[in-house]
């Protein structure tokens, strides 16, 4: 089921699905671009990693950043000019290595393009150009996004998920007992818009994920 969260200075978090966290040492922090909307994201941010250090031994935490306002433009510009699903799923992605290098100047980190030892903000474009075959059998379309994106880096890299959004998933989609197996309560997120439409397949063997808002 979806935790219903607790609360570490700027950030509430909670866990969507059932059994234990996964143990890896390596974690992929998910950042929706909306939370770039807000002028104090920077200090939020850093905020967050001192949080989701606790615990860890040897934390390596490889950030992976929505594509905001940037992304936003260019669903907007094939609303108006319907273009080719291919070419906007490349440019979205191209879209994310913007917010990608913002975050890491701003919070002094390395732009990587794999997760490493220590902590990084991932070029989400150099991942997937470095072995294509990452991206079989994933739609090009908008029903990705960078919810689906970090699901599948964390799955291939074998490492815990964090998405972290501007809002707590809907719980009251999640409040019939059927709904209580994972994959259930993921497409519950998804029919309800929290997650993108194949997050429940880029995350059907990752185990729990973890998630945080700010308060």
């Amino acid at each position: 089921m979806t935790g219903a969260g607790a609360e570490s200075g700027n950030w509430r978090f909670g866990v969507i699905g059932c059994g234990p966290i996964s143990s890896a040492s390596g974690i992929v922090i998910k950042i929706g671009g909306s939370i770039l909307a807000r002028s104090d994201w920077p200090e939020r941010v850093a905020a967050l990693l001192g949080d989701i250090r606790i615990g860890s031994t040897s934390p390596r935490r490889t950030l992976l950043i929505g594509g905001g306002a940037v992304v936003d433009g260019l669903r907007e510009l094939d609303r108006v000019r319907r273009q080719p699903d291919q070419l906007m799923h490349q440019l979205a992605i191209d879209g994310m290595g913007i917010t990608a290098r913002l975050v890491a100047a701003a919070l002094g980190l390395p732009l990587v393009a794999a997760p490493s030892g220590g902590d990084g903000v991932l070029d989400m474009a150099a991942w997937l150009a470095a072995e294509p075959g990452r991206a079989r059998g994933m739609p090009a379309g908008w029903e990705v996004t960078s919810d689906s994106l970090s699901a599948l880096v964390a799955a291939d890299c074998g490492h815990r998920l964090v998405l972290v959004k501007s809002v707590s998933p809907p719980c009251s989609s999640l409040s019939t007992p059927e709904s209580t197996a994972a994959g259930r309560i993921l497409q519950h997120l998804a029919d309800a818009g929290w997650v993108d439409c194949w997050f429940p397949v880029a995350a059907a063997n990752i185990g729990p994920v973890q998630w945080a808002v700010p308060e």
